[in-house]
């Protein structure tokens, strides 16, 4: 067995720290400045994460390659896994024709582009990322908006700074559950700290979409609904959280906010006429179809929320992961020690691989494909000629999630991963403030909450305890600032280039666009997070 050594340069942890950060910087520069494809920054940053992990940390190969496959294999399923199906549900309607139906039923309540937005890329969004989360989220809200018309930058920017808020929430709690198993903390205390650290952002979220595509001039029109609808969702993610658990949380609070827009839109339309930029014009043609054609074509949506929220429920979720297939992975599981400070005494490190092929959200999306393929008399040729198109359309935005994946946890499992997170704990009485930058950071690299809380759960208690701050807000602000690393991480950047069609080549623009915005809200997160550290 191997030890990992989290100073492996000269016990430094400015040159340590400086060496475990250049595959993240060959990442930013390839992709933010460069402008390459995101396939080509996620093969260099891994590549560049195999020097460091056997040139600087001395990692043995077998367990380089190892951690490498895991982190592929992860990145395939189930995150691609979803991926795959989203786009095929959205592929389903539109090749059929229903998508034209689903658009003049949204016209209907509005034709403004500003408050479409709010509605599927934040509402429908949030309750998509309660119910499933692993992306799932801005892949079929993105696909929608540019159905709609979008462009597919400005689906993509819209979707990705949306999908902020709810993460922390995301997939039926999943991240905070996570979080209370590795640090052994009160599960509804973290859910309440996560709440008071997320709410306040939530709140003003639906305005700050609508500020970045159309500054003040678009949002003044639109503010009655940017406000009910981050009022009703702040309002009830923190009385969730705080006062029901963290299960729900997302769920109830993007119904809030439907709701409310539905009925503010009965009462209330925007007067000015707003054109987003790159478009001629901002009106939609309405036409009239009927109830039933209406619900027809918003039948395989209306089944992936069915089939979602079934695979969740208690007894059914408990049927479908009995057929979970959970193993070892072979030359990783075990084979590598961890130290101080992430353990208190050394100890074996785990690398389990669950095959949950039937109970993973993408399994529920891709059954409501088969079920919707069968509503809309498809013929089976037609349906696999679909899957056979679709594969093709996200052949390089799944070797970019597989990539990425792979760098990220060979970083963990060489020890890179940890020290990083030794040099944000260095900071001592800034700790709070970078106690969520390096949950910012977890999620950059993993594109997941739930694994950043993996990650750096317990390192945020030990340096908690370390410095006499409160353990229980520390490891909360890792899940909230980790939310705002979500949409610069290269697997939500892939996701939203395929579920748009973006030209690759823009993926770097989408990047660069989405960068500033996320630390931006880091740094409101950390603020409030200082806060709460030494002010309340």
């Amino acid at each position: 067995m191997w030890q990992q050594e989290y100073l492996p340069l000269g016990n430094s942890l400015a040159l340590s720290s400086l060496a475990a950060a250049f595959p993240i910087f060959v990442l930013l520069i390839l992709i933010g400045v460069l402008r390459k494809p995101a396939w080509v920054a996620g093969l260099s940053g891994l590549l560049a994460a195999v020097l460091v992990a056997l040139l600087i940390y001395g990692m043995p190969l077998p367990q380089m390659v190892s951690s490498v496959s895991m982190g592929a294999a992860f990145g395939l399923f189930p995150i691609g896994w979803i991926v795959f199906w989203a786009v095929v549900l959205y592929r389903l309607t539109a090749d059929t024709g229903h998508f034209e139906v689903i658009k003049d039923s949204i016209g209907g309540l509005t034709t403004d582009r500003r408050i479409q937005a709010i509605l599927i890329a934040f509402a429908l969004g949030a309750f998509i990322e309660g119910a499933a989360g692993f992306g799932t989220p801005v892949a079929v809200a993105a696909a929608m908006l540019t159905g709609l018309g979008f462009s597919p930058f400005f689906a993509a920017g819209i979707c990705l700074l949306a999908n902020t808020a709810p993460v922390a929430f995301g997939s039926i709690g999943i991240p905070v559950i996570t979080l209370a198993g590795i640090t052994g903390l009160p599960e509804n205390e973290l859910s309440a700290w996560v709440g008071r650290l997320c709410a306040p952002v939530a709140l003003f979220i639906p305005a700050y979409l609508v500020m970045v595509m159309g500054g003040w001039k678009g949002l003044k029109g639109v503010l009655p609904a940017a406000a009910v609808c981050g009022i009703c969702f702040a309002s009830m993610q923190y009385f969730m959280s705080n006062y029901v658990g963290p299960e729900l949380v997302d769920i109830v609070a993007s119904l809030s906010a439907i709701i409310g827009l539905v009925v503010l839109l009965k009462l209330w339309q925007p007067s000015d006429d707003f054109v987003w930029e790159g478009e001629t014009q901002a009106s939609m043609t309405i036409n009239s179809h009927g109830f039933g054609r209406t619900v027809l074509a918003w039948s395989p949506y209306l089944f992936l929320v069915f089939f979602v929220l079934l695979w969740g429920s208690g007894v059914i979720g408990e049927l479908l992961n009995s057929a979970t297939v959970v193993f070892q992975w072979p030359g990783l599981h075990n084979q590598i020690i961890q130290g101080t400070p992430v353990v208190d005494t050394p100890t074996p490190y785990a690398a389990t691989y669950s095959l949950n092929w039937i109970s993973a959200a993408g399994s529920a999306c891709g059954l409501a494909t088969v079920v919707s393929a069968i509503v809309f008399r498809m013929s089976v040729a037609d349906y696999f000629k679909l899957l056979a198109s679709v594969l093709h359309q996200l052949s390089y935005s799944l070797l970019t999630i597989a990539s990425v994946l792979g760098l990220a946890f060979l970083m963990n499992y060489s020890g890179a991963t940890v020290t990083l997170g030794l040099a944000f704990a260095a900071t001592g009485t800034l700790f709070p403030f970078f106690s969520a930058m390096l949950g910012w950071l977890g999620v950059f690299l993993t594109g997941s909450d739930t694994s950043a809380n993996a990650l750096f759960g317990n390192l945020q208690v030990v340096t908690a305890n370390t410095l006499g701050l409160d353990p229980t807000l520390m490891a909360s602000a890792n899940s909230a600032g980790g939310v705002m690393g979500k949409m610069i991480s290269l697997q939500s950047l892939a996701v939203a280039v395929a579920a748009t069609g973006m030209s690759r080549s823009e993926e770097g623009k989408l990047f660069r666009f989405t960068f500033r915005h996320s630390v931006f809200l880091a740094v409101v997160l950390g603020l409030l997070t200082s806060v709460y550290a030494y002010l309340i």
